[in-house]
């Protein structure tokens, strides 16, 4: 198989040889999100495009945040309008509070409130040494995969009510964190206690927070943050001896999501391809 081209981060789906199934032709809903309202950052390719497709077809209505890859969130939000549910898009940066506000604010004005938060989008870069790490990088990786979280939740909370969900995404690497993705996977582990937190300090509110743990996935984000021989191997060293795809990651965020999860909250789900994590 030709090798997959290398990216610059945060990557595209047109660019990617082998594409990501997000369930476009698979999932099948059965009404048990009818009528929320969702945020999904990250949610142009990815998880967060199989979290949307999934999420539609179960009945949500969607604002989709993305960085800059204006033509793979359009073609998400052509996905969830397919399914006959509203789609709205907004672009910017999350590292800042400013982008936080506004996707709360756009969520709020398009819906009127907000029934399910997935905190979804995420920085990663490879390094082999820490000396390659410079401290700009460093803070990057914590504003966009924690520090936005915590503005995003805040800002929410307001036009959240009670069987409100919040779902974070963590990682495998949260207990098992990987020395070449040092900054990403320490941010892991702070989402996984984040999460565990925030789900007793929101329970007497009823609102419910939990986090999904994913293994190896097959992203954009693959191709460009790791180099060739790591994308190669991507996924290989799972029990199950492959990567996942976005749409079995999916289902995951559909449980946590709705009502059924009523008493499921500081829970921490791993689709790791049967890597366990204690």
């Amino acid at each position: 198989m030709p090798e997959e081209p290398q990216q610059q981060p945060p990557g595209t789906l047109s660019a990617m040889r082998r594409k990501p199934d997000h369930g476009e032709e698979s999932y099948q809903g059965s009404g048990r999100l009818e009528g929320k309202k969702v945020i999904i950052t990250g949610g142009d390719s990815g998880i967060g495009r199989a979290v949307a497709i999934a999420f539609a077809r179960e009945g949500a209505d969607i604002l989709i945040s993305y960085l800059s890859e204006h033509d793979d969130a359009r073609d998400t939000a052509s996905w969830v309008q397919k399914a006959g549910r509203q789609a709205e898009v907004i672009a910017g940066d999350i590292a800042t509070r400013a982008q936080c506000d506004a996707v709360i604010n756009k969520a709020v004005e398009s819906f009127g409130r907000i029934d399910v938060l997935v905190n979804n989008a995420a920085y990663q870069m490879t390094h082999e040494t820490i000396e390659e790490i410079s401290d700009e990088e460093w803070e990057y990786t914590f504003d966009v995969n924690i520090t936005a979280m915590f503005r995003l939740v805040k800002k929410a909370l307001p036009h959240m009510g009670e069987g409100g969900s919040i779902i974070n995404t963590a990682s495998v690497n949260a207990d098992m964190p990987r020395p070449t993705l040092l900054p990403y996977a320490t941010t892991k582990g702070a989402i996984a206690n984040f999460t565990a937190g925030l789900a007793q300090m929101l329970g007497k509110r009823g609102i419910r927070a939990n986090s999904v743990a994913p293994g190896p996935i097959w992203t954009p984000l693959i191709p460009s943050t790791m180099p060739p021989d790591h994308v190669e191997e991507f996924g290989k060293n799972t029990p199950l001896g492959r990567p996942g795809e976005p749409k079995e990651v999916a289902p995951a965020f559909v449980l946590l999501a709705s009502d059924e999860a009523s008493y499921i909250s500081g829970a921490m789900i791993a689709v790791t391809g049967g890597k366990p994590i204690l």
